[in-house]
């Protein structure tokens, strides 16, 4: 095989297979080393994002979905049918169908693109020269040398010492998509997007989920009214939130995991069938490079880059979750594309203020942009214009009411600082979001924009509308 590129990508997720693509759609002769394997052994693109994170997720929050709306929803549209139950064979077979559709999808595009995949593991060596090593082993498969060279190794969960992984017992969130069963009682670690969307699909398929958070504010990073109103919605779906609480340690005996955590009452115990650790992911920056590579990295592994991506090293990036900022798929993605448009000579930048955020409960959870309580930090003067679902006669007439669209406008400027969506399909309504906001626009720009009705997007509108006290279909 060839071993001299103009680009090396090293990592085949997200913000990797993307920046491939793009180098080589711009005509420059690109490899990329990934040592994913899928469960037969296969190697398989799509990093974390599309083997066990983003796309698994969603499609098991998919299937509860239907089974929950199924179990309790369906009466109520004239539909009789006979008591669901739930096949997690079928479920998980349906999952990795999906999974393994995509990593085929993307195998495709590097073919299309001439885009040389390399399995093993990538490692960087002084001269801009990558290692490529058997996966799991010490065998040097291949070495490859390039102009450029991208990091874009992902992440990968973070292990607490209290809570060692366990076969059987105690799992990652990549074990928790793979139960083949539903356990009668699940303790989830963490609170976040993660935790929150795995609670979500085992609860609705029968598990007993309790989080256990150790902040002390729900979704912090969320705009405060937005995150009281999911807090409500979750804990009636029956997701029993415990925040403030600290893990102290788990030991598993009697074929339980017995828990102990604290909180503002003190010590306190509780067992599960199964307990997942989703406390947050940390960048796949170990055995990558040595110290003569002379990269720089920050107190919490991070490789150290600049507003570009370039590392301390001349030629050489790193993107997607290995570096600064929110760990998004898509943020990674237009990093990727950023650094191939950099090194063909092209202008090109990220807008970091413009990363859009999901969580993908039902309703979701979705924002770009400033919060409430930032401005309010900041002593930024804002507007602020709020529309509840429960007034949308599209939300009404598909029985999905909770929620509200929230948009932030600056009050002498009328510009959109923020908008904050807690809805059904929130994640495809944020995308207006981050485009009026990109063009810079106003309040009332989007308030003098035509939508079409009935849509769950007339929230939108009518949000803008409330921002200057114009909503129609609320009382001002």
């Amino acid at each position: 095989m060839n071993t001299k590129f103009d680009v090396i990508v090293i990592g085949a997720g997200p913000a990797g297979y993307v920046a491939a693509i793009r180098c080589a759609q711009l005509g420059m002769q690109v490899a990329c080393v990934d040592e994913w394997q899928n469960p037969g052994g296969e190697s398989a693109l799509g990093g974390t994002c599309l083997n066990v994170g983003c796309i698994p997720s969603k499609a098991l929050l998919e299937s509860s979905r239907l089974f929950e709306l199924a179990q309790n929803d369906f009466s109520g549209h004239g539909i009789s049918i006979s008591k669901p139950k739930i096949d997690v064979k079928t479920l998980m077979s349906r999952k990795q169908k999906v999974v393994y559709e995509l990593t085929q999808g993307i195998a495709g595009l590097f073919r299309a693109n001439r885009v040389e995949f390399v399995h093993g593991h990538g490692a960087l060596s002084p001269g801009k020269k990558v290692k490529v090593i058997e996966r799991g082993g010490k065998k040097i498969l291949h070495t490859l040398e390039a102009d450029n060279i991208i990091i874009a190794a992902g992440s990968s969960s973070v292990k607490l010492e209290q809570a060692p992984l366990q076969p059987d017992y105690i799992f990652d969130s990549s074990g928790a998509l793979a139960f083949e069963s539903v356990p009668a009682s699940l303790g989830i670690i963490g609170a976040g997007a993660i935790g929150l969307e795995l609670g979500s699909v085992w609860s609705r398929l029968g598990s007993q989920v309790v989080l256990i958070e150790a902040m002390d504010e729900f979704l912090p990073a969320v705009d405060k009214q937005i995150s009281r109103a999911a807090f409500r919605s979750l804990k009636k779906q029956g997701l029993d939130i415990r925040i403030g609480a600290r893990l102290i340690s788990t030991e598993i005996k009697r074929r339980k995991v017995h828990v102990t955590y604290e909180d503002s009452r003190g010590a306190q115990q509780i067992a599960f069938d199964k307990l997942v650790v989703a406390v947050g992911r940390k960048p796949n920056s170990d055995y990558l490079f040595g110290d003569e590579m002379a990269l720089e990295i920050d107190e919490r592994c991070f490789i150290h880059v600049n507003d570009y991506c370039e590392t301390s090293v001349p030629g050489i990036y790193a993107i997607g979750d290995i570096v600064r900022g929110p760990m998004l798929a898509h943020k990674g993605s237009e990093e990727g594309v950023m650094v191939a448009e950099r090194i063909a000579g092209r202008a090109a930048s990220v807008n970091y203020e413009l990363v859009p955020s999901v969580i993908y409960t039902h309703p979701e959870i979705a924002w770009v942009g400033k919060t409430g309580q930032e401005c309010e930090a900041l002593g930024i003067p804002v507007n602020t214009g709020v529309f509840p679902m429960s007034a949308s006669g599209r939300a009404r007439a598909i029985a999905d009411t909770d929620g509200m669209v929230k948009i932030i406008a600056h009050s002498e400027t009328d510009r959109v600082l923020g908008m904050h969506i807690f809805s059904a399909q929130a994640s495809e309504l944020v995308s207006q979001a981050v485009t009026a906001m990109e063009m810079q626009l106003s309040a009332e720009d989007i308030a003098m924009t035509m939508f079409a009705h009935p849509t769950l997007a007339e929230a939108v509108h009518e949000a803008a509308l409330a921002v200057h006290k114009r909503a129609i279909h609320i009382r001002n």
